[in-house]
């Protein structure tokens, strides 16, 4: 079996012919976990779509790089998909992150909804949006995707809400609430790709916490153009209705 390259995400543009330093995490798993030796390849991306092939030299506990080759394959769905999600508790938004940059989402808008039992602020809150960037990078390292996914910063649902009716709205947007008790499920929904010219080719899908959306955050959502939508008849928790909406998403239409 010949052994895969490694991947490894650098959060800063990569150009032809460039001698580039790995972040310093990189470095060290590259270093003390994967053993790489001088001469050894792997492949670089910077989160703007296409990789590199590059050489790697150690230097010390440091790890540089020379690129050569440039590839400007992608492995992007033709469907975007952003997942609001409400903050959940404990450290289930990892999980989250991690598997919806592994289906393909595009964009993740946390958000903090009435039931949430996790509420962050100031230092704490940068805090745990750059965790949360970094394991996307890693899943896109993981996953062979070559474009990052934004990672919004967090912000209260009636905020998001405000937003999004401030600005006119998208005429290529479909907007879902996942909803359990509904009737309408995505494959009631007409293929968003079928005619790219009239037919939505982003969908924003969003999830409730724990304790799920009160009726008053739902009536909100609604008038932001947000529909109900069932993910069957089984009620799933927080942390499995988004990747599994977006699963499904991917499977009738994203990477078909």
């Amino acid at each position: 079996m010949i052994p895969r390259i490694p991947r490894f995400f650098c959060p800063f543009p990569l150009h032809p012919g460039a001698a580039i330093e790995l972040p310093a995490e990189a470095a060290h798993h590259a270093l003390k976990v994967l053993r790489i030796g001088a001469g050894d390849r792997a492949t670089l991306f910077d989160g703007r779509g296409g990789q590199w092939l590059s050489t790697l030299q150690p230097a010390g506990k440091k790890l540089r790089a020379t690129l050569e080759s440039f590839d400007a394959t992608d492995h992007e769905p033709p469907l975007a998909v952003t997942l609001v999600q409400a903050l959940p508790a404990s450290d289930k938004m990892d999980w989250i992150v991690q598997k919806a940059v592994e289906l393909g989402v595009s964009r993740i808008q946390p958000v903090v909804a009435k039931r949430s039992l996790i509420r962050l602020s100031g230092e704490r809150m940068e805090r745990r949006s750059e965790h949360w960037r970094n394991i996307a990078a890693s899943a896109c390292e993981q996953s062979g995707r070559n474009r990052m996914p934004e990672i919004a910063p967090i912000l209260d649902l009636p905020a998001y809400l405000a937003q999004l009716l401030a600005l006119p709205a998208p005429q290529n947007e479909v907007r879902l609430i996942c909803a359990p008790g509904t009737q309408v499920r995505l494959r009631d929904l007409p293929n968003p790709l079928v005619n790219p010219l009239s037919n939505p080719q982003t969908i924003t899908v969003m999830v409730g916490p724990e304790g799920g959306f009160e009726d008053g955050e739902l009536a909100a959502a609604a008038v932001a153009g947000f529909k109900p939508l069932s993910l069957g008849p089984r009620v799933l928790r927080t942390e499995t209705a988004g990747l599994a909406a977006l699963a499904a998403i991917m499977a009738l239409w994203g990477d078909v």
